[in-house]
């Protein structure tokens, strides 16, 4: 992966489910970060939280306006490969064992009924709600101990970002194998009971679902947006510089 905005990313979709499925054939763990205009602002203020992104096994890019930027300064054509899509894809395979984890028991029921219309199978995997509380507290031991025991290939976590990333970081040394996911809202997205939707694909196509995000949460998501905003010149010209000096692969 190359940085771009201080983050390691990666714009190929084929390599990035490569990646993922080899680790999960060698039996690796790792987790993968899906960077959009919240995380990134963070990672680019954070010391601490820009190591976790930047130590994952591999990241894609959740922002489509963040891949349109990125494809004027470096001359190419980038695409972003949300978290929610990578989601469903992966659930599509319907070859691999999953772990649902975070977010709430009436989101993760009405999901689990959902996703079993797709893969059978998913009815018998563990959707496991978690407490709220400080990314500290968590009991990373039992938590761990309890995927071990169910020996997933893939765990999705929905704790919204950054909570999501650190999560991960922390729960890492305690699993024996598997791939994570900070996947935000794509639980909610996908789960008939979920209050929070995804924006209709005309505005996705238009690069306008942060408009749709912003009005539909908007104490928590305008001021992300607005933190990003004011951080973006600062990267823009970081990034222009940086263009100069590496060759785009």
């Amino acid at each position: 992966m190359n940085k771009y905005f201080n983050v390691h990313l990666e714009f190929d979709k084929n390599k990035i489910e490569n990646v993922i499925q080899m680790a999960i054939s060698n039996n690796q763990k790792g987790y993968v970060c899906i960077i959009e205009s919240n995380n990134l602002a963070i990672a680019n203020k954070d010391i601490v939280f820009n190591g976790v992104v930047n130590n994952s096994l591999i990241n894609t890019c959740d922002g489509s306006n963040i891949a349109w930027l990125l494809s004027h300064i470096y001359k190419q054509k980038l695409h972003s490969y949300t978290g929610n899509d990578i989601f469903l894809n992966f659930i599509s395979k319907k070859k691999y064992k999953h772990y649902f984890l975070g977010n709430t028991q009436i989101v993760l029921d009405s999901l689990k009924e959902n996703l079993s219309k797709t893969d059978p199978a998913i009815s018998e995997m563990v959707f496991k709600e978690l407490p709220f509380k400080n990314v500290t507290d968590f009991n990373y031991k039992q938590i761990g101990e309890d995927i071990n025991k169910n020996n997933p290939d893939l765990i999705w976590v929905s704790l919204g970002a950054p909570k999501q990333e650190l999560f991960m970081s922390m729960l890492l040394p305690y699993i024996n194998r598997g791939i994570m996911f900070g996947v935000g809202a794509a639980f909610n997205f996908n789960a008939p009971s979920g209050k929070i939707k995804r924006a209709p694909l005309w505005m996705r196509k238009n690069r306008l679902e942060w408009l749709y995000r912003a009005f539909e949460e908007p104490q928590k998501n305008v001021p992300r947006y607005w933190n990003f905003i004011k951080l973006l010149p600062q990267l823009m010209i970081h990034e222009w510089k940086q263009s100069k000096k590496k060759d785009f692969h």
